[in-house]
């Protein structure tokens, strides 16, 4: 056997190709894990369209051949443009000269990482957070410390000043290096931060000289119902002006997740240098094709035209997993959770006693009946609950989603429980406000 890197021995299979492998490989199996895209919307006619149009352009097919390595300059133009608009406060050229086409925002994320962090450093996260970037953490030996939150989830600033306090006396702020949330209808939450908890947060952080680079993760911020979020990102508020910042999006999620295609922004030029140079080692360029249909799309309003299809059609799924939840007696059993205004997820809070974790009687049950989730166990970056559960509403169509929703209800049943359990008994509580960590 070969002498593996210190980062090779801590190399595990990520999580989310085991509930990917399950879901996959078990035609029978509803699964409510793995965060696709619906498949019956995804743009067809709109990727077929930019196709024919860079095909039938006269000069030589440069989008065939590789691409630069920070992304094509009108993709990243166009996505500037796009955000300059959601943030009119944002400097156009700025934002453009900042931003960077990647392989997903994952790949981003691993970036940003990878040249920020060493082994026994610690990043602060949302609680909870989305947990393929704690498995990443983890993966290069990087500890995930939770920020604290009230037990409505929110941010509790006093615990969190108490919190930076307490890593001084431990000698352990020095080897803080960023903090990380994903800031609109978050995975695994659905929850969105607004203004004054994004600037509460910044205000926190800077009284405690905890300037260290932040990383927003605005991966669902386009995947609203109703109306968008109200608040703005970190780029465009003042309360951050002296942080280094990366704004991470995507365009596999609102548009297509096969064509791979995230991007960010840093406002610090030396972090978005040693980046890029990183990227360079890994690929040398995002696939080129990929981005210029997305450019394509972009340009010729294809990616507002999929929206328009994809948001009413996420509601309506939506619905009808949280109605068929609630019709099938899951808040009498003494579980919440809110009602989603935009994303792919419901966060379920189970009854405190009952274990709800990979390896739990609960979730072997789930999978025997039929259907899979995403225990909540994953998400937390410290002081684990076992009573949490995310499902995925993303994938199935709806009269699957009320099948997976009552296979998942008829076993809370047989685990019972009930309104004295400390559960919510309305349904649309607060749903996996997580208590403070502090």
């Amino acid at each position: 056997m070969p002498a593996f890197s210190a980062l090779g021995q801590r190399a595990r299979p990520p999580t989310i190709a085991r509930l990917m492998s399950l879901a996959l490989d078990n035609p029978r199996l509803l699964s409510l894990a793995a965060g696709f895209t619906d498949n019956r919307t995804l743009p067809v006619a709109a990727v077929k369209t930019a196709v024919d149009a860079l095909a039938a352009q006269p000069a030589a097919p440069e989008w065939l051949q590789y691409g630069a390595n920070q992304g094509r300059p009108r993709l990243r133009e166009l996505l500037a443009t796009r955000l300059v608009a959601q943030d009119p406060g944002l400097d156009p050229n700025a934002t453009a000269s900042g931003l960077f086409i990647t392989n997903g925002s994952q790949q981003a994320l691993y970036l940003a990482m990878q040249v920020l962090g060493d082994p026994g450093d610690i990043v602060l996260v949302d609680r909870p957070s989305y947990f393929v970037f704690l498995e990443l953490l983890t993966g290069l030996g990087i500890t995930a410390r939770s920020l604290p939150v009230d037990a409505a989830g929110k941010l509790d600033t006093a615990a969190l000043g108490a919190l930076l306090a307490g890593m001084k006396t431990r000698g352990e702020f020095k080897r803080l290096k960023a903090v990380y949330f994903v800031s609109y209808y978050s995975n695994p939450s659905g929850r969105s931060l607004d203004t004054a908890e994004k600037n509460a947060l910044a205000a926190t952080l800077t009284a405690h000289g905890a300037t260290v680079p932040v990383i927003e993760d605005a991966a669902y911020r386009e995947l609203w119902f109703a109306r968008p979020p109200a608040a703005a990102g970190v780029l465009a508020l003042p309360a951050w002006e002296k942080f280094p910042r990366l704004y991470l999006s995507t365009l596999t999620k609102p548009f297509a997740s096969g064509l791979k295609v995230g991007w960010g922004v840093c406002t610090d030029a030396g972090w978005l240098a040693r980046m890029l140079h990183t990227k360079g080692h890994h690929d040398f360029g995002t696939a080129n094709f990929n981005q210029a249909i997305c450019e394509q799309a972009l340009a010729t309003g294809g990616l507002d035209a999929q929206l328009a299809v994809s948001r009413p059609a996420y509601a309506r799924k939506m619905r009808a997993l949280h109605e068929t939840l609630l019709a099938a007696g899951l808040p009498v059993l003494g579980w919440s959770w809110r009602e989603a205004e935009g994303g792919l997820y419901l966060w379920l809070e189970a009854p405190a006693a009952l274990d709800t974790g990979l390896d739990s009687a609960f979730c072997r049950a789930c999978v025997e009946a039929g259907v899979l989730y995403v225990p909540g166990e994953l998400c937390f970056g410290d002081e684990v609950p076992k009573n949490f559960i995310r499902l995925s509403y993303g994938v199935l169509a709806e009269p699957e989603l009320a099948e997976a929703g009552r296979r998942f209800a008829g076993v809370a049943a047989k685990f019972g429980y009930g309104e004295d359990s400390g559960g919510s008994s309305t349904g649309t509580g607060l749903g996996g406000a997580a208590k403070s960590s502090r």
